[in-house]
Order: structure tokens, then C-alpha cells, then sequence
């Protein structure tokens, strides 16, 4: 069986984000990281193999040359091999264009089951699994809770509203899982190093068949037209209970309106 985890490298959240002329994240200033969402996805993915399921893992990124830093942090975790779709013409691209790069790549690389993250902590969209599993024509199962495969049928459990759902699916499929699967792991320095040596292939658009011109900033359906600061917080009001302090907060929330 293969199974593709999709991992993505992202800017670190408490970092002050930079941004390019061209109204991108200039992700080359700043410090990033393998998505900690990620990470559970390739948790659950060791975990399949550890408990006995014969599987070849592959890591598959989209992103610019530091993007490989995910893919090396992923193969530190487990698995055999990695995917670095790398190309100067997806710089700027849309959740659409990127998902047509995941799907092209995937039917190159070829899979059974495909495991994502429940969003990305940088553009935080969830609809990743969707779009691809819909451009690929297979199954999915979203928000897992926990996965496990049997056969050819791959069956996750998913907090409902009042109740947990079973929810199977045959492969191949897309399931996403939450961050309720399992503590990632840390990787020892010695995983850390024998990382390094495992296959990593470098892909470009014209290796999986899609044209420069139906991905990036130009084909991107969400334009940015401006970027300013977000305001400086105020400074709060601050009631003194003298005995009308329930008075003094209802007028303070009435005058907003929300009484």
C-alpha cells in the first residue's frame, strides 16, 4: 500500500510576518517550520505502519527551496521517502492552483491513501482535502479523530455534535485527521541525521503536467490590493465595584448594543 502524507512549511506564528512588493508573505525572511497540524498527519500515518500495516510512506510538499526543511522533519518522525514539488511559477498561488499542483503530483507519484492535516496553521482554510479529493475522483473521510485501515476500507472516528461517528470509506481516499489523534513525536538526533539520507525527489510543473500559466499570483481568483498593520489595542474600560457595578455593566454593555 502507498500512503502520501501532505505536509506544508509554514512561517512561525509568533514571528513578525514580512511581506513582498508583490502583496505575498515573503516567506524567505522569515524563520518557518514543518505545520504543527502536519504533524499529527504523519503521526497517524507511523503509527498505520508501526501497528502492522504493510505501507510505503511518502511526504509530499509544494513550496520554495526552505520548504524541504518540512519534508526532512517529517522523515526524521518515520516513513521512506519525500516530494518537493518546487517551481519559481507557483510562487503566489491560491488554495485552487495549489490543490491542482497536489492532485498533479499524486497521480504521479501514485497512492492509495492520502493524509492530511485538519488546515494549515498559516492560511487556516480546511479545504485542502476536499478540493483534492474531488479533483481525484476518490473518497474522503474529513476531521479524524483516529484512522485505521483493514483491507480495502479505511474507517476513522470523528466527534460528532453529541456522538462519535464511525465513518468508512473505501480506497483510494483523502482523509484528514485532527489534532486528537496522538502527541506528534520528537525525532532523536539520530533520526534527525538519517533523514538526511532518504530518497527526496525534486519535481517541477512540467514533470507532473501542469502549465505555468494555470497556477500562480496571475491565475490566483483572490487578489491583494492592499496590506496595513493591525491597530494597536486600546486600553479597556475599567469598572469599580462601589455597589452600582452591575449597573455600570449593563450601561457599558447596552451603549454597545449588545444588551
Amino acid at each position: 500500500m502507498k500512503i502520501v502524507v501532505l505536509v506544508k512549511h509554514v512561517p512561525e506564528p509568533t514571528a513578525v510576518w514580512k511581506f513582498a512588493p508583490d502583496m505575498t508573505i515573503d516567506r524567505g525572511a522569515i524563520d518557518g517550520h514543518l505545520s504543527e497540524l502536519d504533524e499529527y498527519a504523519v503521526e497517524s500515518a507511523v503509527r498505520l505502519v508501526e501497528g502492522g500495516l504493510d505501507a510505503e510512506i511518502t511526504y509530499l510538499t509544494v513550496g520554495p527551496a526552505q520548504a524541504k526543511d518540512g519534508l526532512l522533519k517529517a522523515l526524521a518522525m518515520g516513513g521512506d521517502k519525500a516530494v518537493h514539488v518546487q517551481d519559481d511559477a507557483i510562487h503566489g498561488s491560491d488554495a485552487l492552483a495549489t490543490s491542482l499542483v497536489l492532485a498533479k503530483a499524486l497521480e504521479k507519484t501514485g497512492f492509495d491513501l492520502v493524509v492530511t492535516g485538519m488546515s494549515s496553521t498559516d492560511g487556516e482554510m480546511s479545504v485542502m482535502p476536499s478540493m483534492l479529493a474531488e479533483r481525484l475522483g476518490v473518497n474522503q473521510a474529513t476531521f479524524a479523530d483516529a484512522i485505521a485501515v483493514s483491507g480495502n476500507t479505511v474507517t476513522i472516528a470523528r466527534e460528532g455534535d453529541g456522538a462519535t461517528l464511525d465513518v468508512a470509506a473505501t480506497l483510494p481516499a483523502v482523509v484528514s485527521v485532527t489534532d486528537r489523534t496522538g502527541e506528534a513525536r520528537y525525532p532523536a538526533f539520530r533520526q534527525i541525521m538519517m533523514a538526511k539520507k532518504k530518497p527526496l525527489e525534486v519535481l517541477s510543473l512540467s514533470d507532473i503536467g501542469v502549465s505555468a500559466g494555470d497556477v500562480g499570483a496571475g491565475a490566483a481568483a483572490v487578489k491583494v490590493r492592499s496590506i496595513d498593520a493591525a491597530p494597536e489595542r486600546q486600553a479597556g474600560a475599567v469598572v469599580t465595584d462601589d455597589g452600582t457595578g452591575a449597573a455600570q455593566l449593563a450601561d457599558f454593555l447596552a451603549a454597545r448594543g449588545l444588551i
